[in-house]
């Protein structure tokens, strides 16, 4: 009953946590907004590098800023803004920390709508163009440089340079596990020219107009980045156009997938915990022969012998279950508690389909395991089992 209880606790937790996770990064993913497309750059994939830049340590410098100016002029794009990230040391008086650098176009706040200003201004198309160094900082950038004081107006050293704060962010939290409130944002001309040295975009995202074209556009911008880009088709093609709803249909699929090989898993302690019952079973029929004698002496048939230990086995597998879904509701609520007071929104409920699949799991082990104890039983002769 032991591997039982221990089997059906790990099924319940393993559910609700894969659920938990899979619904908590699906809200951080939707939080974009479903009218966003990213546009990212690949290696093509009959490259020798394989797909991945971030994998193969290739780095693909075809994206640029001309290409954002390019989609924004494709019917159903509302607004665009092209970035690119790098890490540098940000210094103020006597503080020195090192930091996320986000370039950004001016219409960033615009196509991602969690970008919110509570202090000061974000940076214009003029501070863009004339690659002007101001800077708009994260909650947590401000707490950390300036406390309490108004960080508006004051400048801080980047590369030995200074950049005006013009603004400073509204609180976002974490995104996917990434703090955003620790980033310092930057005009991209800004920080391609002057801190980065080069001329290409990480990515680009798109703010459509009607969302319900985001199946349509997808395939405009795709065809117009190969125009752009001298690609002759998919295997080609040095940038890879995706919908957030694309996004979250993969990430779904993987969590799907993480979780029936995490069960497959888990199922091991249930046939562990099967076979423990078995050899119970098996010698609980041993010590019981005389009472099975005795009974089939008085008129009961094999399949009452039967029955009798078959529900015997599943009533010790069904009882485990219970236990085994009421500690799974426990070590549930401790997790979820334990990610709340890390400052994660995770909330690992235990679906009845969870607590359906661990009954099923349960039963079925008694039933599976149970049979051959049961069967032995119901084939003992009566005279022979009571001369035992």
């Amino acid at each position: 009953m032991v591997g039982i209880v221990i089997g059906i606790t790990s099924v319940i937790v393993i559910s609700s946590s894969g659920q938990g996770v899979k619904s908590f990064i699906l809200g951080q993913i939707e939080s974009f907004g479903s009218d966003i497309i990213q546009v990212e750059t690949k290696i093509p994939s009959d490259s020798r590098y394989g797909s991945s830049p971030s994998a193969s340590g290739v780095q693909i410098t075809t994206l640029k800023t001309e290409d954002a100016e390019a989609i924004l002029k494709v019917p159903n794009v509302k607004n665009i803004y092209a970035g690119s990230t790098g890490q540098e040391n940000l210094n103020y008086e006597n503080i020195n920390k090192r930091v996320l650098l986000f370039g950004t176009g001016p219409d960033a706040p615009i196509v991602d709508g969690n970008i919110k200003v509570k202090e000061g201004a974000f940076f214009s198309e003029t501070e863009d163009k004339s690659l002007a160094q101001v800077a708009v900082i994260g909650s947590d950038i401000k707490e950390s440089f300036f406390g309490q004081t108004n960080a508006i107006g004051k400048e801080v050293k980047i590369k030995g340079k200074n950049y005006k704060v013009i603004g400073v962010l509204d609180k976002r939290g974490t995104v996917g596990f990434f703090n955003f409130d620790s980033v310092v944002y930057l005009p991209i001309r800004t920080l391609q020219k002057k801190l980065l040295g080069v001329d290409h975009v990480m990515f680009i995202s798109v703010k459509t107009k009607n969302p319900d074209l985001v199946p349509e556009t997808v395939e405009d911008i795709t065809l117009l980045m190969r125009q752009r880009h001298n690609s002759e088709g998919p295997s080609k093609d040095d940038f890879i156009v995706s919908s957030i709803e694309e996004a979250k249909d993969i990430i779904g699929g993987v969590f799907n997938a993480i979780n029936i090989l995490l069960l497959a898993l888990t199922s091991i302690s249930l046939v562990v915990g099967g076979v423990g019952i078995m050899n119970v079973m098996y010698v609980a029929v041993i010590e019981r022969t005389f009472e099975i004698g005795l009974r089939k002496a008085l008129g009961a048939r094999s399949r009452n012998i039967l029955s009798q230990f078959l529900l015997e086995s599943v009533f010790i597998t069904f009882l485990g279950g219970v236990v085994g879904i009421i500690l799974g509701f426990i070590f549930s609520f401790i997790i979820s508690y334990v990610f709340s007071r890390l400052g994660y929104d995770l909330k690992f409920s235990v679906t009845l389909n969870s607590v359906i699949l661990a009954n099923g799991f349960s039963i079925s082990t008694g039933i599976i395991f149970g049979f051959y104890p049961a069967y032995k039983a119901s084939k003992l002769s009566p005279m022979e089992a009571i001369r035992k």
